[in-house]
């Protein structure tokens, strides 16, 4: 462990002296703070490493004045924190034979895991623990809580990268609070857009040619349209056609019109616009096996087709019938488009974003399956615990009691899972009017798709 090293010892020795001596030190090193990072981003400059290590941009109050604190309250009580809460263990035997009788006793001093030194964060502390043989990570997530309460932090992660090892992520505030800044960093890869920022700090991003398609879940009011409009504002300035379906009359995708390839807003436009989707995805295979390329990606630049990224806003609506034949019979060509758009659009540049409150099979038949298809899940603030259940529950159990606990004032915070990772995140705060002014600004770019030519007509003369 740490303390079989002196280097071990002598950085605990330096944090527990700066820990008792804080009250001397930390008014004056407060004060000075803003001087410090002005002078170090002068000299990062005239090194010519401004850009590479950000230096301005660090958190020193947190590096010089929290992280040590927290830091040697993990040294200090690790060893009690593993006692108390049974993630010690000891090398002896635990029964004795005392006559004929076996006595079962539990050894007095057991060994608490290995604990390796804090590597500080930008929100907080990281730390790898190395199991006993025969541990698993089980107990260590029980145990999450007390770490909370001994360390004083917001959170701890329980993780486990690699066998035999487990990964503990304090948070020592919660970085999801207040608003993240709608003048996120733009990225400049294709089909990959900045729409929030994540609990460790770093930015939240989709990334369609890694996870082709994604289900954003939510209340009213949870954040679900903030999301819909920073990625439409992200998308506008790329070389994507961006396709609508929002069955609520377009009062939500209506807005951002001016960008959209094609919109629509009933159930009859809806068949017509996903039938030209579906031409378009069989015209994209037979380019394909002309050029013999297992996907869009693998064709020459000067042929390859647009990217296609279709927004759906409440999904339900695609759904539900008024109980006669003619509205049941869209409702099923309906499931059974949007559902062959999924499984066949992942490798020919056609992609899914489907919004709605609540995503289960007392929707339709075929919803189970069109879920089973959307590798990126969202879980905003829910009603119930069903709708987070049916959220994640399928790809991330774990996530479903995280995505039950945001409140009604975290607005923008949800969940994001993509195959068995899960982390919490907050979308960039992008007004309706902002993600409208900026498909306004970027309509010039809004290419024409051969298979929606006559949806796109038909809008133009309306």
């Amino acid at each position: 462990m740490w303390w079989d090293k002196p280097v071990g010892w002598l950085l605990f020795l330096l944090l527990l002296a700066g820990y008792f001596t804080r009250a001397r030190w930390e008014p004056r090193l407060s004060s000075r703070l803003p001087r410090l990072a002005s002078r170090l981003s002068k000299v990062s400059g005239r090194l010519g490493l401004a850009n590479r290590w950000k230096l301005a941009d660090q958190p020193w109050r947190w590096y010089l004045l929290g992280y040590p604190r927290v830091a040697a309250r993990i040294l200090w009580t690790w060893r009690r924190l593993c006692t108390v809460n049974g993630l010690s263990l000891s090398w002896g035997s635990h029964q004795q034979i005392i006559g004929r009788s076996v006595v079962q006793g539990t050894a007095l001093r057991p060994r608490p895991p290995r604990l390796g030194l804090p590597v500080p964060t930008r929100t907080g502390v990281r730390v790898r623990v190395a199991l006993h043989p025969g541990q698993t990570p089980t107990p260590f997530l029980a145990a999450s809580n007390a770490m909370e309460h001994t360390w004083r932090v917001y959170s701890v992660r329980v993780t486990s990268p690699e066998r035999g090892q487990v990964l503990l992520t304090a948070s020592a505030e919660d970085p999801l609070t207040g608003r993240v800044s709608a003048n996120s960093t733009a990225h400049g890869r294709l089909l990959t857009v900045n729409v929030g920022s994540l609990e460790d700090g770093g930015p939240w991003l989709i990334e369609f040619r890694r996870t082709p398609h994604w289900l954003v879940t939510g209340a009213t009011q949870s954040g679900k349209s903030s999301l819909l409009a920073a990625l439409v504002k992200a998308l506008a300035p790329q070389p994507v056609a961006l396709v609508g379906l929002d069955l609520k009359g377009g009062m939500e995708l209506g807005l951002f019109e001016s960008r959209l390839t094609a919109l629509a807003t009933n159930r009859p436009d809806a068949i017509q616009l996903l039938g030209g989707l579906l031409r378009e995805v069989r015209d994209r295979m037979a380019l394909c096996r002309q050029y013999r390329a297992k996907s869009v990606w693998d064709l020459p630049e000067l042929v390859r087709p647009v990217p296609v990224v279709v927004l759906v806003d409440e999904l339900a609506e695609l759904y539900l019938t008024d109980g006669s034949r003619a509205s049941r019979d869209e409702a099923e060509e309906c499931g059974t488009l949007l559902l062959r758009l999924a499984q066949l659009g992942a490798s020919l540049g056609v992609h899914l974003v489907i919004a709605g409150q609540r995503v289960g099979s007392d929707l339709g038949p075929r919803v189970t399956a069109l879920r089973s298809q959307l590798g990126g899940r969202v879980a905003h603030r829910a009603h119930d615990s069903q709708s987070a259940e049916m959220t994640l529950g399928d790809l991330s159990p774990d996530a479903v009691i995280v995505a039950q606990t945001i409140g009604e004032h975290e607005q923008g915070v949800a969940v994001v899972t993509t195959g068995r990772q899960w982390t919490r995140a907050r979308s960039t705060l992008v007004t309706a009017s902002q993600a409208a002014a900026e498909s306004q600004r970027t309509a010039h770019l809004t290419p024409e798709l051969p298979g929606l030519a006559g949806k796109t007509e038909r809008k133009e003369t309306e």
